[in-house]
């Protein structure tokens, strides 16, 4: 958190899947700015490593974020329906009654609309972007805002719609014990491709060959 306080960059959750994705724009997005483990298979990884790594999820960060920044930062939000990011607000605006929002809008972008938003962000110039995609679109479309207003940028996924309690984030039990992952699968069977990236991951992981 002190670390951030006065980047500019974009904050970018890695994992397995994100971590073996061979996608050469994604990976200099990565180097360039600031990553952190949002899953299992990245703190496995860092451990290996020698570091005393632990998961930092994005659904809990970005809360801490506006709860250290509150009165001292603004904010800007991008992502999810218009039903959910109209929520999203509300719920901020009531937990967070002192929060400074320059502005908000869906997810769903036209290149017009991407245009329209740079001209908002330009004008209104919050210190902290939080834009709610799919990845990697998430992170190239903060790629594309931060070169016309510099601020803190992060990614957040499903964030929104966990916030608003739309979805359920994984019980305690299997968040202590790193199977967050498989809670999600068995919550959303079509998740099979993606988790097997997991397994892929673990096995260059012992090979050593990460």
């Amino acid at each position: 958190m002190d670390q951030i306080r006065g980047e500019r960059k974009i904050l970018i959750a890695m994992n397995a899947e994100k971590i073996l994705k061979k996608e050469e724009r994604l990976q200099k997005l990565v180097d360039a700015n600031i990553g952190y483990p949002d899953g299992i298979g990245a703190v496995m990884a860092l451990r290996q490593k020698g570091l005393n790594a632990v998961k930092i999820p994005g659904a809990e960060f970005w809360l801490d974020i506006i709860g250290r920044y509150k009165d001292k930062k603004s904010f800007y939000l991008v992502g999810s329906s218009q039903q959910v990011i109209d929520q999203t607000v509300a719920k901020l605006r009531r937990d967070f009654p002192d929060i400074d929002i320059k502005g908000y809008r869906n997810g769903y972008l036209k290149p017009e609309d991407i245009e329209t938003l740079k001209e908002d962000l330009t004008d209104t110039k919050p210190d902290v972007v939080f834009v709610a995609q799919g990845s990697p679109r998430q992170e190239f479309l903060m790629d594309e805002l931060i070169k016309v207003h510099p601020a803190l940028y992060m990614g957040l996924g499903g964030s929104f719609d966990v916030y608003c309690g739309l979805k359920n984030r994984a019980p305690k039990i299997f968040i202590d014990l790193g199977l967050e992952w498989l809670y999600r699968l068995l919550k959303e069977p079509t998740r099979i491709g993606r988790q097997l990236a997991l397994v892929k991951f673990l096995a260059l992981l012992v090979a050593g060959k990460l």
